[in-house]
C-alpha cells in the first residue's frame, strides 16, 4: 500500500504524516520539477530517495518519467529523447528503483472540467462533463484545468508546456490511434535492453477519460487495446498500470475482467471510485463501493485473485474537512480509501484462508 507524494516543495502533504497511516509500505514520486525529454540527475535521484528512507518509508515506484512529444509522434529528433529516457532508466536502475509508470497521451494527460465540483456532503471532487468540453475551445483548456487549482502545480498540465498549446496541436494533426500505436511500439523496443538490464517494470497508465478529447487519438482506453499492448512488445517488462477510476470513465469496461486478463502484466494499481451521472458525465468519489459507480470489492478480489503482489494506491481523493491540497491530493480522503482498501484486503484473504 502507497500514497502518490510530490516532493518537497511541491507537496503540502509532508511525509512524516503520510508515515502515520496505517498500513502504508512506502510512495509512489516522482522529480517533478524536469521537464519531459531532459535526463535526470543521478545526485538528484538518491537525494530524494535518502529523504523517503529516513522517514521510514521507501520508493515503490516513479510516477511519471515522462515522455517527450517527439517520441509520440515519431519525429526525426525522437532517438535523441529515447536516449535520455534509457539514461534516465539507467540512473533509476542504479538506485535500485524497478518500477516507472508513464502515458502516452496526446497532448493532454488526465482531462477534468472541474476540479472542485460541491457534492451534497460538501465535499469537493474532480468531475468531467463532455457536454462542456464541447463547447471549450482546446487552447483554453489550461485556463479551465487550473481555475480551482489553489495555485498548487498539477501533474501533466505543466504551464511551460501548455504554454505552448498551439503548437502541440500541430505537431499531432496528423497523428491517428495506428500512428500512437507504432511510435509507441517503437518508444518501447528501443527502451527494452536497459529494462532488463535493471530488471525495471514499465507500467502505462490508461487514458482518462478512455476515449477522445477535443479529436485527438487515445490508445490506452479499453481490454483490447491493453491486450494489444503487451502483445505487441511481449516482454514481462511491459505492462500496465491498472487505473479502475480512468478505465472506469467508460461503463462498457469491465475492471475485474480486464485485471483477470491481464494477469502477469499489472506492475501497479490504482485503486479509486467514480459515480457516472450521464453518459460522458461522471465525477469521482469515496473510495467506498456504495459512493460511486464502480464494485470496490470486486476489484480488489481481482487483483487479489491474479496474485498481483505490485505496488497499489488508492487515487485522487475528495477534498475534505477543509483541507489545503493539491487537488485530488489531499491526505485525509486518500488515508480513507487507503484503510478502506486494506480493510477490503484483509477480508478477501481472511475469507481465502490466508492469515493476515
Amino acid at each position: 500500500m502507497t500514497l502518490r507524494w510530490f516532493g518537497t516543495g511541491v507537496d503540502p502533504v509532508t511525509l512524516d504524516k503520510i508515515r502515520q497511516v496505517p498500513g502504508i509500505d512506502g510512495v509512489i514520486t516522482t522529480l517533478y520539477n524536469v521537464p519531459a525529454g531532459v535526463k535526470w540527475d543521478k545526485d538528484a535521484v538518491l537525494a530524494i530517495k535518502k529523504e523517503i528512507e529516513d522517514a521510514g518509508l521507501s520508493i515503490a515506484g516513479i510516477e511519471s518519467v515522462n515522455i517527450h512529444d517527439s517520441i509520440k509522434i515519431g519525429a526525426e529528433d525522437r532517438d535523441f529523447y529515447i536516449g535520455n529516457y534509457i539514461e534516465t532508466l539507467k540512473v533509476l536502475g542504479e538506485a535500485g528503483i524497478n518500477l516507472v509508470c508513464y502515458n502516452f497521451m496526446p497532448v493532454f494527460d488526465w482531462t477534468r472540467t472541474d476540479l472542485a465540483k460541491v457534492r451534497p456532503d460538501g465535499a469537493t471532487v474532480f468531475s468531467y462533463n463532455q457536454k462542456l468540453i464541447d463547447e471549450i475551445n482546446p487552447e483554453k483548456m489550461f485556463d479551465v484545468i487550473t481555475k480551482n487549482a489553489d495555485g498548487f502545480h498539477l501533474p501533466g498540465w505543466e504551464p511551460q508546456r501548455m504554454a505552448g498549446i498551439k503548437e502541440l496541436f500541430k505537431m499531432y494533426s496528423a497523428i491517428d490511434e495506428q500512428i500512437l500505436f507504432a511510435n509507441l511500439e517503437y518508444f518501447l523496443k528501443a527502451i527494452m535492453p536497459v529494462c532488463e538490464q535493471y530488471q525495471i517494470k514499465m507500467a502505462i497508465h490508461p487514458d482518462d477519460p478512455a476515449w477522445s478529447v477535443f479529436g485527438l487519438p487515445r490508445i490506452m482506453t479499453c481490454k483490447e487495446n491493453l491486450l494489444r499492448l503487451i502483445r505487441m512488445v511481449d516482454n514481462p517488462l511491459n505492462g500496465v498500470t491498472l487505473c479502475s477510476g480512468s478505465l472506469g470513465t467508460n461503463p462498457d469496461n469491465d475492471i475485474a475482467d480486464i485485471i483477470h486478463s491481464l494477469k502477469g502484466r499489472i506492475h501497479f494499481a490504482h485503486v479509486r471510485n467514480i459515480k457516472h451521472n450521464a453518459p460522458g458525465d461522471f465525477e469521482e468519489s469515496a473510495h467506498l463501493s456504495a459512493d460511486g459507480s464502480l464494485d470496490m470489492y470486486s476489484i480488489m478480489k481481482a487483483l487479489f485473485d491474479i496474485d498481483f503482489e505490485g505496488p497499489l494506491r488508492p487515487d485522487h481523493g475528495r477534498n475534505i474537512w477543509g483541507e489545503v491540497c493539491m487537488p485530488g491530493y489531499g491526505l485525509y480522503d486518500r488515508a480513507i480509501g487507503l484503510s478502506y482498501l486494506t480493510g477490503l484486503l484483509e477480508a478477501i484473504k481472511k475469507n481465502k484462508g490466508v492469515k493476515c
